[in-house]
């Protein structure tokens, strides 16, 4: 079973609708968290140490994720899917951008 975790800012908009979309992919455990401190569920080393796949959604997340967690990554893979913050939550645009880019990283 891969595990796989989707990180976003806040976990309110993209993040939490990626877990959604790919909760129920075969072979594949999801999880979302947010970078910023007023999270819905912010990132901790545990999340990240479950993690076998890491997908951010913005550049800006990964500079964050490599200046906060440094010690705490490791054989992760870290994939910047360049999703701009402007979806709300399963809008069908963001839901089509994610299938779109997510997939072939999963197989």
């Amino acid at each position: 079973m891969r595990k796989v975790l989707f990180i976003c800012s806040q976990n309110r908009l993209r993040s939490p609708t990626a877990e959604q979309v790919f909760a129920d992919w075969p072979g594949v455990e999801t999880a979302s968290a947010g970078l910023n401190n007023d999270a819905e569920n912010p990132l901790t080393p545990e999340l990240l140490a479950w993690a076998d796949l890491v997908f951010v959604m913005e550049r800006m997340h990964r500079n964050k994720l490599s200046a906060r967690f440094r010690q705490h990554l490791g054989r992760q893979r870290i994939v910047c899917l360049d999703i701009p913050d402007e979806y709300d939550y399963m809008d069908p645009a963001l839901v089509a951008l994610l299938r779109a880019k997510v997939p072939r990283h999963l197989r």
